[in-house]
């Protein structure tokens, strides 16, 4: 084994490994080991980025486009629309028309593409005919990975597996010489799924518990009715002429208010700006026990703030500044990102600046290199940020620096937690009325009325009294939402809070959404869209509190609430697919004939022979755009480009295993394992290896690894090569085991309420179901 193969092997591992374990995202892995492999000399420049030119790429990226247009135009809806209209009511049926018209789109779009376009349809199909989702949406999925795997375009293993034969100098596959063995392994798939393997669905329902009212169902699936209390408004409150927004119910208590109840009438989804009224009847949704640890509060204000104040301050209350040096991680941040009070147990009293000193609304200042911090906390947490380089020049206070330099002694009064202690801490742990209210507690009194520090994460007692800091001017607003009265009226159904102009509805993150990663308050959902988000379906349960912290992930599926006007705009966004039926007309119905024109005449050259896929898909972009079937703009945004960067960094891999002759090792250890037994079990065992690995690797990614050896291995026995490829396509292709490798299993895990067992349990016989078919109509199709 010679240096250079023992380097490609490290380097494989190393990508298999971070693909299994999802420490970094594939298309980082990929772009690392086109970077590794051209720095180590194992290809050359050129090869390294021969992958960005490669026709398989560009027909990958032109597809995606092509899709997009047939969306747009509404030219898969129709067709959807269609099924649902011919479909029976048995379960059975729906199934088998589920899985049959998503397999004939995906013959021709982009089976990710297809899984979201039918998604909402099947949605409506199940509330229509009252099954639940999770026994139509893994079929869905299941039918557009069997649908891809019927033509050269259906699927980018397809199109990578034909330019591989052809870069070696084999004849390549044409457009459907895939098609016999994919539409029997589609019809197979279909019929297990129809007799046997729906059995094995759960009946989990996400989205809805009755035939009827899809609020009052998803209000039982997500558990609003618990979550849901009145609460009224004193007419001499504070709150009365505030607005939602000053009133800071959502950011302070993490309260939603549905509904409010007044003389005049009933107002849905009230808007920020809607003003409080005395004697208001507020229908809120979300954690109470913040409210009731409030209204036991007892705030006072020092009777001689600059005398009695200043006392306090000359206690030893662990106060000291710091400076922000330049090699600190810490500016650019804001203030809360830094996980100060978290991580550290160190509050953040101020900041001071040549410009003058921040005091108020910190958890949202950016903070800057040479700011100076008015921190407090444990002398040895500071020593411990100094010796990491977050923090300099840290500097003890005094009373006099703190009441003439800070004014300190203007932002502090007394706090009464009254008898509830847990209450109080579980109350500050799961709400933000620390953050907006500005309320920091920076001393306690003891049960002799001595003053001692107060750390982020201490205890506190029944009875206790907190010295806290914060805005003085807010105190009026804290002590309007404390007057708030819980009253024990029946909290109206769900159901009743949509109108013809408001309702819910669910939206899951698209395949190609910028959005993953990032938390409600990240994006700031609420003033962007225009809607509440009332609960997030995560791993099959209902999160409720604190989802404005909450990273976003795919496969999860957001309850919304609001305006269906706003509905309708967040249908159109390209980071979300909209699960509930609005029946919003798709935008360019009339563009359907040309759509289906142009991608006629994209796919005829080809089948003559007349040009390459990738011209005449390139060709059909800009016929598709000059007909105006598509916008520029939408066919930029069209490209999954998470794929085309992962297949264009790993086929430089590919290479790279050819030349140096670690395929030929490779394809040696197939042989003498399965050498033995024949080509046909050589062909089996590289189809199984190839399937148990799509449990965790990408197929795009996993066709560029396999390929090599594939040939390799065809070259030893002195068989056919394509009949080998065909097999690595297939089993590559057919991603049923795993939600992570395919963004279409992502894509219903949440609306499904699927776990990840539920894709073992079914794909486990669906994969050995298209194997028996492809090693039986393999000899047949494709002799050796």
């Amino acid at each position: 084994m010679t240096p250079e193969i023992i380097l490609v092997f490290s380097i494989l591992g190393a990508a298999i490994l971070l693909f299994f374990t999802g420490w970094l995202r594939m298309d980082i892995v990929a772009l690392l080991v086109l970077a590794v492999l051209a720095f180590t000399g194992l290809i050359t420049p050129h090869e390294a980025l021969d992958g960005f030119s490669n026709p398989a790429v560009v027909t990958v990226w032109a597809m995606f486009i092509l899709s997009a247009a047939l969306y747009q135009t509404g030219v898969a809806r129709i067709i959807g629309r269609y099924v649902l209209h011919i479909s029976g009511s048995g379960e059975g049926s729906l199934v088998a028309l589920i899985m049959l018209s998503a397999g004939l789109l995906s013959a021709f779009m982009n089976n990710i593409g297809v899984a979201a376009l039918m998604l909402p349809v099947v949605m409506d199909m199940a509330r229509s005919k009252g099954i639940p989702p999770s026994r139509l949406l893994l079929p869905l999925a299941y039918g557009t990975m069997l649908g891809g795997l019927t033509t050269l375009i259906g699927t980018p293993p397809n199109l990578l597996i034909s330019y591989a034969l052809e870069n070696s100098g084999h004849r390549p596959f044409m457009l459907f010489d895939y098609t016999p063995i994919g539409f029997a392994a589609l019809l197979a798939g279909t019929l297990f799924m129809t007799l046997i393997g729906r059995h094995f669905l759960p009946r989990r329902d996400a989205i809805s518990e009755t035939k009827k009212h899809q609020a009052k169902k998803s209000a039982a699936s997500y558990d609003l009715q618990k979550r849901s209390f009145l609460l009224k408004v004193n007419p001499a409150s504070s709150l009365t002429g505030k607005t939602l927004a000053e009133s800071r119910l959502r950011a302070g208590l993490g309260l939603n208010v549905l509904s409010i109840s007044r003389r005049s009438g009933t107002i849905l989804d009230p808007g920020p700006n809607t003003k409080i009224e005395g004697n208001d009847k507020l229908h809120v949704q979300g954690n109470i026990e913040a409210l009731k640890a409030m209204q036991h509060w007892e705030i006072m204000l020092p009777s001689e703030p600059g005398t009695e104040v200043r006392r306090w301050l000359t206690r030893d209350l662990q106060i000291a500044e710091a400076v922000l040096p330049k090699q600190s991680s810490l500016p650019g941040k804001r203030l809360q990102d830094t996980d100060f009070r978290k991580r550290h147990g160190i509050n953040v009293l101020a900041v001071k600046r040549k410009e003058g000193i921040e005091k108020t609304m910190l958890h949202d200042l950016i903070i800057r290199e040479d700011d100076v911090l008015l921190l407090q906390g444990p002398r040895e947490r500071l020593e411990i940020l100094e010796s990491e380089g977050e923090i300099t020049a840290i500097k003890n206070t005094t009373a006099d620096l703190l009441t003439e330099t800070y004014l300190l002694h203007d932002d502090l009064f007394i706090m009464d937690i009254g008898d509830d202690a847990k209450l109080f801490e579980k109350s500050i742990a799961e709400s933000q009325i620390g953050s907006a209210f500005g309320l920091t507690a920076i001393g306690i009194f003891d049960p002799e009325n001595k003053l001692k520090p107060y750390a982020p994460g201490s205890t506190v007692e029944p009875g206790d009294r907190l010295l806290v800091k914060g805005n003085v001017y807010d105190l009026p607003l804290l002590q309007g939402l404390k007057e708030l009265e819980l009253i024990e009226e029946k909290v109206p159904e769900i159901r009743h809070l949509e109108s013809d102009e408001v309702q819910m509805a669910e939206v899951i993150l698209a395949p190609r959404s910028l959005l993953a990663g990032k938390t409600l308050r990240e994006i700031n959902f609420r003033q962007k869209y225009g809607l509440t988000v009332l609960a997030i379906w995560r791993d099959g349960h209902a999160h409720r509190i604190n989802l404005h912290n909450m990273p976003l992930q795919f496969g999860e599926a957001l309850l919304l609430y609001g305006r269906r006007d706003k509905l309708e705009l967040i249908n159109s966004e390209p980071d979300f697919i909209l699960l509930t039926e609005l029946d919003v007309t798709p935008l360019r119905t009339d563009k359907a004939l040309n759509a289906a024109l142009v991608m006629a005449a994209v796919l005829m050259p080809v089948l003559l022979g007349i040009v390459p896929l990738a011209i005449a898909a390139v060709a059909g972009i800009a016929l598709m755009v000059l007909t105006g079937c598509l916008k520029m703009e939408e066919a930029y945004r069209a490209i999954e480009w998470r794929s085309v960067f992962l297949i264009a960094g790993m086929l430089p891999l590919g290479t790279a295993m050819q030349q140096t002759g670690a395929a030929s090792l490779m394809a040696s250890g197939v042989m003498s394992v399965f050498g033995p037994f024949g080509p046909w079990a050589m062909i089996a065992g590289l189809y199984l290896l190839t399937a148990a690995l799509t449990i965790a690797i990408h197929p795009a990614a996993l066709v560029v690894i396999m390929s090599p050896v594939a040939l390799e291995a065809s070259a030893s026995l002195g068989i056919s090569p394509q009949t080998t490829m065909m097999a690595i396509a297939i089993a590559a292709a057919a991603v049923f085991m795993s939600p992570v490798s395919h963004a279409a299993n992502l894509l219903v895990m949440g609306p499904g309420g699927y776990r990840f067992r539920d894709y073992i349990k079914l794909g486990l016989p669906m994969t050995l179901i298209v194997m028996a078919v492809a090693m039986l109509l393999l000899p047949v199709i494709w002799p050796l």
